[in-house]
């Protein structure tokens, strides 16, 4: 058994058991990955992946148990390079944020540029997606960390660090009727006309639509839902709807053509995290992104949130 092996099963499984795209993410050929496959089979004596012809179709129940452990392993062999390079070249190595395109496009540039400067050798990917899309980076091991704005109740393994709120904002066109309500800006307002909004706007736990549900009026009229700011903010532009979304996304000079109304009053305010495994091996330089991200959290801070000990209760 080899690790090369062990990675090459879990990236056909990331890729949607295509062997192609794991085999052009990995820089290799698909039919080599498919022998290795194959005698990494042949050793354990069970079929990892169930086969229709050439296709491979989905994973059997021994092998998304094989899938799981392979992800751990190979996830402490990295955690052991981390520790080795730590020692011998700790200003050097990758650092892989997942965060939304919202934090990458208005909250990300002057912080990404900073750590740049201090660590030049640091290879830094940012990967953008949705909030569950960059959660599942980070708890399969695409990502070091993410920085996400909603809740992570399906990823228990995930600890949060709790950095910052922020609060939602509506942008308009000039001489919008929205800017004739009364002031401050009522949900029922809001709800009488078309919105564009997040993707994600509306989905359960959201604040948007906790503060909807709690006002007791069903979903408004969403004429589009959009998967970052900047193309939300095009939309409205066009006159489409009026535009909900983060407050931090609205720049007065490049969009000097909308008008902002601060809706904080009707939104609770959404806090932002970021999110690690904790069976992680944080790297110096990481801990320094997270304190230029998030001020408080210094290394200590972090250690005692990720690495708390399990209190066990007996009283069972």
């Amino acid at each position: 058994m080899k690790l090369q092996q062990l990675r090459y099963a879990l990236e056909v499984y990331r890729h949607n058991l295509n062997v192609s795209e794991a085999a052009d993410a990995l820089f290799t050929s698909q039919p080599g990955i498919s022998k290795q496959i194959r005698l990494l089979e042949e050793e354990l004596g069970i079929q990892i992946f169930i086969r229709s012809g050439k296709r491979v179709v989905s994973v059997s129940q021994p092998g998304k148990a094989v899938l799981e452990i392979s992800e751990r392993i190979l996830r402490d062999v990295q955690n052991i390079k981390n520790i080795g390079n730590e020692f011998t070249d700790h200003d050097s190595g990758a650092l892989t944020i997942a965060t939304t395109h919202t934090q990458a496009r208005y909250a990300l540039p002057h912080i990404v540029a900073d750590f740049m400067k201090r660590y030049p050798k640091v290879n830094l990917t940012i990967k953008q997606g949705s909030p569950s899309a960059i959660a599942q980076m980070v708890s399969n091991g695409e990502a070091d960390i993410a920085i996400i704005t909603e809740k992570l109740d399906d990823h228990p393994e995930l600890h949060k660090l709790n950095c910052y709120d922020w609060n939602h904002a509506v942008v308009v066109p000039k001489n919008h009727p929205l800017l004739d309500c009364r002031n401050p800006l009522s949900i029922e307002d809001l709800a009488s006309f078309p919105l564009i909004t997040y993707e994600f706007a509306f989905h359960s736990g959201s604040s948007i639509a906790r503060a909807f549900s709690k006002a007791k009026l069903e979903q408004p009229e969403v004429a589009l839902a959009a998967a970052d700011a900047d193309v939300l903010k095009t939309y409205v532009k066009l006159g489409l709807g009026a535009g909900l979304m983060a407050k931090m996304a609205y720049d007065p000079q490049a969009d000097q053509d909308l008008e902002l109304i601060d809706v904080a009053h009707l939104f609770e305010p959404s806090p932002t995290w970021i999110a690690i495994r904790s069976d992680t091996y944080l790297r110096g330089y990481t801990y320094d992104f997270i304190k230029m991200f998030a001020p408080h959290l210094n290394r200590e801070t972090i250690d005692r949130i990720l690495y708390a000990p399990i209190v066990e209760d007996f009283s069972i």
